[in-house]
């Protein structure tokens, strides 16, 4: 039996419009969990992205 790992990261844009992308990843429920924080800072376009292990998402454009 082989279990693979998945990461997911998270992206937002800001109060400020500035876009945003997590510099750690987590594993799902921790991602969603932790995506819950910047909406209560007014966040918005909180997205849970899957990532490779080791990597982290871009900062969307």
């Amino acid at each position: 039996m082989t279990i693979t790992m998945r990461n997911y990261a998270l992206t937002w844009t800001d109060s400020n419009g500035t876009k945003r992308a997590s510099a750690v990843a987590y594993d799902e429920p921790s991602a969603e969990r932790r995506g819950r924080e910047p909406a209560t800072a007014g966040a918005s376009g909180i997205a849970v992205v899957p990532v490779a292990v080791g990597q982290l998402p871009a900062i969307p454009k």
